[in-house]
């Protein structure tokens, strides 16, 4: 087998079913029957890493005289007019044999094709017809052990090399002879060998390969963004890794979007596209400057040209291919780059001016008219402050949803490039910013922020700048230092602009929340209060209510922000805030504090969807901070684990750190409800790391809250308690402090502290009564059961069951049941604590509550029951968690234990774990069988 688990490198990630069918063809030729593969990829698609690999595979365990004969060849863009000088590489390893048949009797039919052979490499001559290739089988046929060809860069080999080899490869399958070839263009003569293609590596295999490349490390977005800018190459994810400067790692400078010119990558695109006729090559730099281009203004641009002959060309060429929007775009992106930027100032000018007069008064909407002002910008076609105010009124026309090109961030930044020094170049550059941050490139934001430093800018610019610096520091810096750069901007855009003053102080809100600092948040909402007006319009409101909602709230007054929050989750869904994703965040968090448990779900999901729809990849992560809560709440955890994981890797490739915090902390919580100790440690501890180094307090509290489920699962109360006094204090969140309530009170209960218990009790108690949650109604009166009498308890908990026959949450109904069944098996009431017991262990069991449905096995075992051991779930067909098939998916795609626990952050124990039960859960004995079964 093809050993491809470890030690790979990096141009190998990804490409297991490729390596695979390699390493199986020359096991075939080893075994005396041989065969071809025609790897197809474009420069830097690893196609010369593969054919190492076989290489490397052949040579693998065998003796001198026993292993393969290995003969390789690579085409020369400048030999492609020498006859045979392919052959002459290719057969060097047996240039003394050639000679030496040559020298030999001339009635020996081998010797006379070696002879044939020998004479054709010599003077590049040789008979016409079958003659000379069939002498290349015989040759190979006569080795004296298996024989493996190799052929790079088949497009560049001379013609009769090419056939030469290429009819070996034809014939191959009956003699022990593996014949590799590799080419970058699918329209090289090949005859109709089977193809093997190398489509672009996804993101996990390139993610890898730049870990394998920078073993220190890389900032998430940084990652990410030269994972866009790569688009699979490994060759391009090399190059750019190489070209990163210090600037770069420090994030001061934009993550470079293309391979660095002069590389190789860049010099094979470039060699390639000099290769095309004239014609060609403009209407390639048309679409280049144009990506998408819609088919009815390429033929027109054609026409005006020099006819639609070229763009067939292009098409042969596999340069230009037809987009999935029915347009036309250049096969490769990078290529896209290359061409465009090898072209002189004066024909891109020419192209430019060509695309805005084609556009001009073409029917499309508001995108075609963007796209003809970035044009005629693009080809400097009018002075420069005209081109400048055009942009900028046509990208204000466009909707949002439009096509990506041009980006908004990019044609706000050429404006401000037209745009001579002062207020109007600042203004442009602080709008570029904005955009360039909400489309997930923190770096480029901070980059156009630093340009505007040296300009002079009046007060409303310099608040929009401040309001743009503070967002990207409250995601990813610290939240004391975010709060005060957006009270800042709030104080500056008072007087200009009340709306955008009035956002950054709702974010200056949340900076004070996420640090657990309720006395800065009050301090802020009083200031916020001051701000109202009668004419002040539908956002300004809300938002205002929303900041008094919360502040009534951290004070302990729920009757008082009920009409705020009210107020809140009936307005979002009116017109003009129902289009907006964080006013939809303002309804989802006010009702989670109503106790609206499904709405808040609703609105979240919504703010969700809307998000993504508009290609606001940097706000996801905090939109789903909102919707796990809303799913928390219900103890919908399977949900909860997959979209913290996706909020986690967003919050990465984004540069969100306090939301990073936040969704490993939820994912600790979901490792804890399963009971997978060293995952929720270990989430745990980065959780609260990264909370600790950007003042994210609510992501420590979740944290810690988490560890001390895992506490009260394991019957550790006295930890418990310990943790969860911290959790309790009056600066946590008060969402927090209600979850971390009902453990708080069983663990101080078992411990004896009583006092303690009807303490924190009194929370929970305020909020349920005014929110009238039956959820939280219904853990309130199973803590109340918990301090009552024995003659008092089974009627709060026959009361908590019917509350919790009201809500959504089985999880916490399970744990109700469990605690109610050992109270009923403890006052010798054996018949009615099995009803309650065998129900807790079913939800658990569905929840893959390890630990949780050990102590109803326990509590059953101590009733009188015989109950089956756990670890006995393996009839086939059973559902696996959704974590136990995030790990099985991985592994089936060949990801290593030690790969597995890097991407889902649990330890390889764990995953080992995790692996034993799927394997039993599913009747597989291997990851091969695995592997078969999820294919």
């Amino acid at each position: 087998m093809c050993d491809l688990t470890g030690g790979r490198s990096g141009a190998l990630r990804g490409r297991d079913k490729e390596s695979h069918a390699l390493c199986a063809l020359v096991d075939q030729a080893g075994a005396g029957a041989g065969g071809c593969l025609l790897l197809l990829g474009g420069p830097g698609a690893g196609k010369t890493a593969l054919l190492d690999l076989a290489v490397a595979h052949a040579a693998a365990g065998a003796s001198d005289d026993q292993g393969f004969l290995v003969l390789r060849t690579q085409g020369v863009r400048g030999e492609t007019h020498l006859p045979y000088a392919g052959l002459h590489a290719l057969l060097r390893p047996l240039a003394d044999r050639l000679e030496a048949a040559g020298a030999g009797p001339h009635a020996d039919p081998a010797a006379a094709g070696s002879r044939m052979l020998a004479e054709a490499l010599r003077t590049g001559v040789a008979a016409e017809g079958l003659a000379l290739p069939a002498a290349l089988l015989r040759l190979l046929q006569t080795a004296g052990r298996p024989v493996l060809v190799c052929a790079d860069d088949l497009q560049w080999l001379d013609a009769p090399s090419r056939e030469a080899i290429c009819f070996v490869a034809h014939r191959a399958v009956t003699v022990p002879v593996a014949v590799l070839l590799a080419s970058a263009e699918p329209g090289t003569a090949s005859g109709g060998l089977p193809p093997l293609p190398l489509a672009p590596l996804d993101e996990r295999a390139s993610l890898q390969v730049l870990d394998d490349l920078v073993p220190a490390g890389l900032a998430g977005d940084l990652r990410a963004a030269l994972v866009r800018a790569a688009r699979g190459n490994p060759l391009a994810l090399a190059e750019l890794a190489g070209a990163l400067t210090d600037a770069h790692h420090k994030g001061s400078a934009p993550p470079p979007e293309t391979p660095p010119r002069g590389g190789r990558l860049w010099r094979a695109y470039a060699d390639r596209l000099r290769g095309l006729p004239a014609d060609t090559a403009d209407l390639v730099l048309l679409i280049a400057a144009d990506p998408g281009i819609d088919a009815v203004t390429l033929v027109r641009a054609a026409e005006a040209r020099s006819g639609l002959a070229p763009l067939e060309a292009a098409e042969n060429a596999g340069v230009v291919v037809e987009s999935p929007g029915g347009g036309f775009d250049l096969a490769d992106p990078i290529l896209r780059h290359v061409a465009y930027a090898e072209a002189s100032l004066a024909r891109r000018r020419a192209a430019h001016r060509l695309l805005a007069s084609l556009l001009d008064g073409v029917s499309g909407g508001e995108h075609q008219r963007l796209r003809r002002a970035w044009h005629r910008a693009a080809a400097l076609d009018g002075p420069p402050g005209q081109l400048a105010e055009e942009l900028v009124r046509a990208l204000a026309a466009t909707p949002r949803a439009a096509a990506a090109f041009p980006e908004p961030f990019r044609v706000l930044e050429r404006a401000a490039e037209l745009t001579g020094q002062g207020e109007a170049k600042a203004a442009r550059l602080a709008a570029a910013a904005r955009h360039a941050w909400q489309a997930g490139q923190p770096q480029r934001a901070r980059s156009l922020l630093s340009r505007i430093d040296t300009l002079a800018a009046g007060v409303e610019v310099r608040g929009r700048a401040e309001l743009v610096r503070g967002s990207l520091e409250l995601r990813a810096g610290t939240t004391g230092s975010a709060c005060d750069t957006l009270l800042a901007a709030a104080e500056r855009l008072l007087r200009t602009d009340r709306e955008q003053a009035v956002r950054a102080l709702v974010r200056a809100g949340e900076a004070s929340y996420l640090a657990g600092d309720n006395r800065r948040f009050l301090a802020i909402a009083r200031r916020a209060e001051t701000l109202r007006r009668p004419g002040d319009d539908h956002v300004t409101r809300l938002a205002l209510e929303y900041l008094a909602g919360m502040a009534a709230t951290f004070r302990g007054r729920h009757r008082e922000a009920t009409a705020s929050l009210r107020r809140v989750a009936t307005g979002v869904m009116a017109p003009p805030s129902a289009g907006s994703p964080s006013t939809l965040v303002w309804g989802g968090v006010a009702n989670l504090l109503l106790g609206n448990g499904a709405e808040a779900l609703t609105l979240a999901s919504r703010a969700v969807e809307m998000a993504r729809a508009h290609g606001a990849v940097a706000s996801m992560p905090q939109m789903l901070e909102i919707l796990i809560q809303a799913q928390l709440w219900s103890g919908r955890y399977d949900a909860v684990a997959a979209n913290a994981m996706d909020g986690l890797r967003l919050a990465q490739e984004t540069g969100r750190a306090t939301s990073g915090a936040q969704h490993l902390a939820w994912l600790a919580f979901t490792a804890a409800v399963a009971g997978d100790e060293e995952t929720c440690v270990l989430r745990a501890a980065r959780a609260v790391e990264l909370a600790a180094a950007h003042g994210v307090s609510v992501a420590e509290a979740l944290g810690t809250l988490a560890l001390a489920h895992l506490d009260v699962a394991a019957n550790r109360h006295g930890d418990a308690v310990n943790r969860l006094r911290a959790v309790a204090r009056t600066g946590d969140p008060l969402v927090v402090r209600v979850m971390a309530t009902p453990l708080l009170v069983e663990s101080a209960v078992r411990t004896g502290d009583i006092a303690q218990a009807k303490d924190a009790l009194v929370v929970l108690d305020r909020w349920a009564d005014s929110t009238r949650d039956p959820d939280r109604l219904a853990l309130a009166a199973r803590c109340h059961a918990l301090l009552a009498p024995p003659a008092e308890a089974a009627e709060r908990f026959a009361e908590a069951l019917e509350l919790h026959r009201q809500g959504a949450c089985a999880f916490e109904t399970a744990r109700t049941r469990l605690l109610y069944g050992g109270i009923l098996r403890r006052s010798r009431r054996p018949g009615a604590a099995r009803e309650h017991l065998h129900g807790a262990l079913e939800t658990f069991e569905r929840y893959g509550a390890r630990l949780w449905s050990e102590h109803a096995r326990a509590e059953l075992r101590a009733a009188g029951e015989s109950v089956r051991p756990s670890g006995s779930r393996s009839e086939a067909g059973r559902l696996l968690t959704a974590q136990q098939f995030q790990i099985a998916a991985l592994v089936a795609e060949g990801a290593t234990n030690r790969e597995v626990a890097a991407r889902l952050f649990i330890s390889p124990r764990t995953v080992e774990h995790h692996l034993r039960n799927i394997f039993a859960m599913l009747g597989v004995r291997s990851r091969v069988e695995l592997t078969r079964l999820l294919s």
